[in-house]
């Protein structure tokens, strides 16, 4: 978790990743706390299954791959699921500089409905994860990652005070 923390922080310091904090993503989650829960588990994934790995880009991908910064319920945007990896990193180019393996995770993490699968193992890590979050999240609707809800090692309060001292 040290290692999400680390770049959530040095991600936070100079963006509008904040913002993401206000907008819904599916329930009741942010898509602030959609997007840390995707770049913890897809961690946690991607040890378990004893797959090689480029971590800080996984978690830095992870992070950004919904960078789209505005409320797609009240901008009734119908195709969101199909445009919204291209603002995410449209957004992400302009406030980081990003990798390939980055690039990669961010934009298509939607497949199938991008079309072009991910390129990197990275990717098809998120790219899962992001599905599985999505599910439990939508499923869940109210405090999805609360009380250990997916588990004790994830201790969102404690993660979200910690990120809140990044204003």
């Amino acid at each position: 978790m040290n290692s999400v923390l680390y770049c959530l922080y040095h991600l936070s310091e100079k963006s509008k990743l904040r913002r993401m904090e206000k907008f819904i993503q599916h329930g009741n989650t942010t898509c602030l706390k959609h997007t840390i829960a995707v770049a913890y588990y897809s961690i946690k994934l991607a040890e378990f299954m004893g797959i090689r790995y480029k971590k800080r880009e996984l978690i830095r991908g992870a992070l950004l791959h919904d960078y789209f910064l505005y409320d797609w319920h009240r901008a009734q945007k119908r195709l969101h699921g199909f445009t919204h990896p291209s603002a995410a990193l449209t957004n992400a180019e302009r406030d980081f500089k990003l990798s390939d393996t980055e690039r990669d995770i961010i934009k298509k993490h939607m497949f199938p409905l991008t079309v072009v699968p991910p390129l990197c193992r990275e990717g098809w890590i998120v790219c899962l994860v992001d599905k599985a979050c999505s599910i439990y999240e939508t499923v869940k609707r109210k405090n999805a990652y609360g009380s250990g809800a997916i588990g004790t090692e994830m201790n969102y309060k404690e993660l979200y005070k910690e990120i809140q001292k990044f204003e």
